[in-house]
């Protein structure tokens, strides 16, 4: 069994444009476009979650050298 690489956030964001192409194209039906909208939301509900984790990881340097959380 092979484990599956997380993919990166600009591979995320890679793959939701990939989407948002597949969904402007006139000759996608009903069906796959709800199902193209789906995987999109999925795939921006993971890139609000990296983000999140980035943003909880971030910390300044301040002006003594010390460091502090980001707001």
């Amino acid at each position: 069994m092979s484990k599956e690489k997380t993919p990166t956030l600009e591979e995320t964001f890679i793959q939701l444009e990939e989407i948002i192409a597949k969904l402007e194209q006139p000759e996608v039906t009903l069906d796959d476009s709800f199902a193209l909208y789906q995987k999109g939301m999925e795939k921006l509900k993971s890139c609000n979650t990296m983000l999140d984790e980035v943003e909880k990881k971030m910390q300044i340097l301040t002006a003594d050298g010390t460091l502090e959380d980001f707001e």
